[in-house]
């Protein structure tokens, strides 16, 4: 039993050295193919330096980035009853729907519409931009989900937008207008209710307020009608017309007050409560590269190069012993019998 062990030993260490054998036979190509790849990898990675951005195969990327907050805790409200009132609709169709569904997830949502990339495609001239010249709509969209991200950080609780592109300027303005663009269309979608009841009273306000002057105007001019004379039958319709006009009055102004009453309710309401959707950050043009990291790419191409070497000097000596052993050629040449 120990011989036994002692030949499966022996037979282990005798292939250790073989391999370490064939490295060595081979130890000049394996030195030679790494060393090339390294040298050649940080040649390539000082031309593209070198090169302007849009003519380098390697250029520098800048990724701007915009900070929102967005408070997911209004749900409870509008957003979730109606996605409750389709959550139940949708399961006697027999279909699911996702249990959770806050503000923030409605926003990476529409960052992936297609309404969304058309507008930044629109407005940046993307097509032009990512040279795309067949299916320009279903290609930009494509290109566009590729580099600008939308993405929730689940410790902080914020939201990021962000654009990956060569020039850092550009890629600003792409993420605040894309910014600007949510923003808008939450409004649109009636979400945060405190700020829509805010600009309610603020024309109704308006609008009573420029009723109050139009009776007030329309009473002084009865008042000088009176007074630079007129004739006594038209004194009982002027008497009449002034009590209309007075009571109108009245019932304006007790409006007028119950509006702004009702307005600095809703401020100190809003006051006290977050808004859905904040900027907490603008985008900045960035002055630090996000990509690519020439370094790791440089590290990663050597390895790879001296793995594939080590490879390769074990495929030459196969190749090699298969080439001097008799039988094996009898068997490629298909000459042995069986």
């Amino acid at each position: 039993m120990n011989s036994e062990i002692e030949k499966t030993d022996s037979k282990d260490e005798i292939s250790l050295i073989d391999l370490f054998a064939v490295l060595w036979r081979r130890k000049k190509m394996i030195i030679f193919i790494t060393a090339a790849a390294a040298i050649g990898i940080v040649l390539l990675s000082i031309i593209s330096m070198s090169l302007p951005p849009e003519d380098s195969f390697l250029p520098n990327v800048y990724t701007p980035e915009a900070i929102l907050l967005i408070d997911n805790k209004s749900s409870s409200g509008g957003l979730s009853s109606m996605l409750g009132d389709m959550g139940s609709l949708a399961s006697l169709a027999g279909l699911s729907m996702p249990a959770e569904t806050n503000y923030s997830q409605l926003a990476i949502f529409l960052v992936e519409t297609n309404s969304f990339l058309d507008a930044v495609t629109d407005e940046f001239d993307m097509i032009k931009r990512l040279k795309i010249e067949k299916y320009p709509r279903a290609e930009s969209r494509k290109e566009l989900k590729k580099i600008l991200k939308a993405e929730l950080n689940s410790t902080s609780g914020t939201l990021s937008v962000k654009f990956t592109d060569i020039d850092p300027e550009f890629a600003r303005d792409v993420v605040n207008f894309s910014v600007a663009y949510l923003e808008k269309r939450f409004e649109e979608l009636g979400l945060d209710k405190n700020r829509i009841e805010k600009e309610n009273l603020e024309l109704n306000i308006a609008n009573t307020y420029n009723e109050i002057l139009k009776i007030e105007e329309e009473s002084r001019r009865l008042e000088r009608s009176v007074a630079f004379g007129t004739s006594y039958n038209s004194f009982p319709a002027i008497t009449i017309e002034m009590n209309r006009l007075m009571l109108e009055l009245e019932a304006q102004k007790q409006i007028y007050t119950q509006l702004k009453v009702q307005h600095e309710l809703n401020r100190i309401k809003i006051a006290s409560e977050s808004p859905i959707f904040q900027v907490l950050e603008q985008a900045e043009v960035p002055d630090k590269k996000s990509g690519p990291s020439r370094g790791l790419i440089c590290v990663i191409v050597t390895f790879a190069a001296g793995f594939l070497s080590v490879f390769l000097a074990f495929f030459l000596n196969a190749v090699s012993n298969i080439k001097n052993d008799p039988q094996a050629m009898e068997k490629l040449r298909g000459t042995n019998e069986k």
